[in-house]
């Protein structure tokens, strides 16, 4: 069996040919960068120039532990270095267009992370920004990349299950929302800034769906602002369905987050282990039941890399390639737009309790 799953596992496996190497920087020290962005680079030998963030302190302490020589004064600064070609932007979502679009107009193509703008109008604006300019724009979607996720969309693509019919996310969690305090205000939470992971890898096994529905809610008493339980319902032509059940007030202790694809020929079904002790987590599993490879029941997939730090490097990975070889990276902006506009949707659908159409603009 092993050798059934060699070619899946080669496929997802993340790589930087020293050929498509450029000079990066990164725009943002916080706690993503340290943990999830710098390991993940160092892991694929990237060329790190050096590292920005409006508190100095913070982006020496961060530049120290991970061997970054340089730490720029100022955007202005990090945005005259003629040796960085890539800029790597991780700010709060607010902060997000203005400093790409600096990034754009310096000539630099850009890595910014999801979601991607606050609205369609912005994210056409500054896609329209980069063509104009010239650059690639790309978004940090990672969870496309998590190997349990690609190494599923890689056997999908394969026919091992058929035709898929269901897909489904079911996530029933206890999140501490106080470690971002800006998050805790938020009026848009549950589904613009943890789903939108979800809805993005359903968008890269399945496509843009055609309808969607939503509803949301919140638990009494609780800490943040916006909406921490979700249903989104995807529908697409034909059978095919997906839907997405998200708690983050579990307060029972029992908590899973789990993902099945259904097929007409088998199913696949894996766990997100880094949702069940945040940050810290356990390894995800995975396990395909084909009647086209086949496996003789279920078979277990050997997922070997976490999602974080190890899925940070794809989009990278993915920038890089589309700067070397101009392959469009899987999560390029003029691609991400179609995720936006899924959230846009599902908000909209949330606020008026009809189902909704999803039109990227």
């Amino acid at each position: 069996m092993l050798d059934l799953l060699a070619p899946i596992a080669a496929q997802v496996a993340i790589d930087v040919p020293p050929e498509h190497r450029r000079g990066i920087a990164l725009v943002g020290a916080g706690a993503i960068v340290d943990v999830a962005h710098l390991p993940a680079y160092r892991g694929l030998g990237l060329d790190i120039r050096g590292l920005y963030d409006v508190r100095p302190e913070q982006a020496k302490r961060v530049a120290g532990r991970h061997g970054i020589g340089r730490v720029y004064g100022s955007l202005e600064e990090l945005l005259g270095d003629e040796s960085v070609e890539v800029v790597d932007v991780a700010v709060v979502p607010w902060a997000q267009p203005d400093v790409v679009r600096q990034v754009i107009a310096a000539g630099k193509h850009v890595l910014c992370q999801k979601p991607f703008a606050p609205d369609l109008v912005t994210a056409r604006e500054l896609i329209d920004a980069a063509t104009r300019a010239g650059v690639r724009l790309a978004v940090n979607q990672q969870l496309r990349w998590d190997e349990g996720i690609a190494a599923a969309r890689a056997m999908v693509r394969a026919g091992w299950i058929g035709t898929p019919t269901t897909t489904s996310f079911t996530v029933d969690i206890s999140t501490d929302w106080s470690a971002w305090d800006w998050l805790v205000r938020s009026d848009r939470l549950e589904i613009m800034y943890h789903s939108i992971h979800y809805l993005d890898a359903v968008r890269s096994i399945l496509g843009d769906p055609r309808r969607v529905f939503a509803t949301a809610s919140r638990r009494s008493g609780q800490l943040a602002t916006g909406e921490t339980r979700t249903i989104s319902t995807l529908v697409y032509d034909g059978d095919t369905r997906a839907v997405l059940h998200v708690n983050h007030e579990n307060t029972g202790g029992d908590q899973r987050a789990e993902f099945r694809i259904d097929g007409t020929e088998g199913a696949i079904r894996g766990t997100l282990g880094l949702l069940y002790d945040y940050p810290h987590g356990r390894p995800d599993t995975l396990e395909v039941f084909s009647r086209v490879a086949p496996t003789d029941g279920w078979l277990a997939y050997p997922v070997t890399r976490r999602w974080i730090p190890w899925a940070f490097g794809g989009p990278m990975a993915g920038l890089l390639g589309w700067i070397a070889d101009g392959t469009p990276s899987p999560t390029a902006a003029e691609d991400n737009i179609g995720t936006l506009a899924l959230v846009q949707a599902l908000y909209g659908s949330i606020d008026d309790g009809q189902a909704r159409t999803v039109e990227a603009g």
